[in-house]
């Protein structure tokens, strides 16, 4: 769900045959993109951790990454059943469960629905409206917005990020069911950090979206100018409003000299990227910028605690 995790962000090609390698609970697995699940969960807890501002409530945190979680797999199951015949398209897409024949799609259908909604009602009930909220606001954007632009328009990058971004305000709204200031720094930091990892993906693998019919910024510009372009200026955003939870206070020394440095790393990598213009490069961009999040994390967690932040 909370995703602007694409389905193929952080997915690697497939050229295993697809029942021979693969059990009915590892396709189903395969089907909630255990990749990008993690990535929600760390970005949600991120936003809690840096709201709560003391030693978090466990039970409360532990509720809040079950209610994402489910509705982040719920999200990526439909997702999986509404592009089931764009994927059959794509060599390293065409033996997931749906376009292989692993999983019946109705079955699929069912299971996405519903444990969407299992996850916003567990929000709903056991922590706060506003985490609901946002979280089914998070999976509708995901789902019924961004999926159907891809065929559309490239602004579906841009416009995927939003949703890709929210689970950081889930975890803050969890934490102080309000949405301060800090929290919309989060936002910031995700939605400009989606774009490098993005179109480094989109990049490496133009040929296959452009089979598909899906409308990136990679395939309706196949001199990559745009694309690099649009690598380098996120990464520089990323950089500069990364620093607004220091301006706020909400960080030290530590996470600033850190988050200056992994920043720098992500505009490097880009700039790299606009230089050479190659899939080695964009790989490079794809794993600094899976790297930056969990570094990120840490920054902010031992920041907290070695400035005696946390009460």
């Amino acid at each position: 769900m909370g995703l602007r995790l694409d389905p193929q962000d952080t997915e690697r090609s497939r050229d295993v045959p697809p029942s021979a390698s693969r059990t009915l609970r590892d396709a189903w697995l395969e089907l909630i993109k255990p990749g990008i699940l993690k990535m929600v969960l760390v970005t949600t807890a991120l936003g809690y951790v840096l709201a709560a501002r003391s030693i978090p409530s466990i039970w409360t945190l532990l509720i809040t990454l079950v209610g994402t979680g489910l509705a982040a797999a719920g999200a990526a199951i439909l997702n999986n059943y509404l592009e089931r015949d764009t994927d059959q398209q794509m060599r390293r897409t065409m033996n997931r469960a749906l376009p292989a024949g692993e999983i019946d799609p109705d079955h699929a259908l069912a299971a996405g629905v519903g444990t969407v909604l299992g996850g916003v009602v567990l929000l709903a009930w056991q922590v706060n409206l506003l985490a609901g909220f946002l979280v089914l606001l998070t999976a509708f954007l995901y789902v019924l917005v961004y999926t159907p632009l891809k065929r559309r328009t490239w602004l579906n990058t841009p416009v995927g990020a939003i949703p890709g971004a929210l689970p950081t305000m889930v975890g803050w709204a969890a934490a102080n069911n309000a949405l301060d200031p800090g929290a919309w720094v989060l936002f910031g930091i995700l939605f400009a950090w989606q774009h490098p990892h993005f179109y480094a993906i989109a990049w490496m693998h133009r040929e296959d979206y452009r089979k598909a019919g899906f409308q990136m910024l990679s395939v309706i510009d196949p001199s990559g100018r745009r694309v690099f372009r649009q690598a380098i200026g996120f990464s520089l955003l990323l950089l500069v409003v990364s620093l607004g939870l220091y301006w706020l206070d909400l960080a030290g020394p530590l996470y600033l000299f850190g988050a200056v440095t992994a920043g720098a790393g992500m505009l490097t990598a880009s700039v790299l990227f606009w230089n050479a213009g190659t899939v080695q490069a964009a790989r490079k961009v794809l794993l600094t910028s899976i790297v930056y999040l969990p570094a990120m994390f840490v920054l902010i967690v031992l920041d907290l605690l070695l400035t005696g932040t946390w009460s």
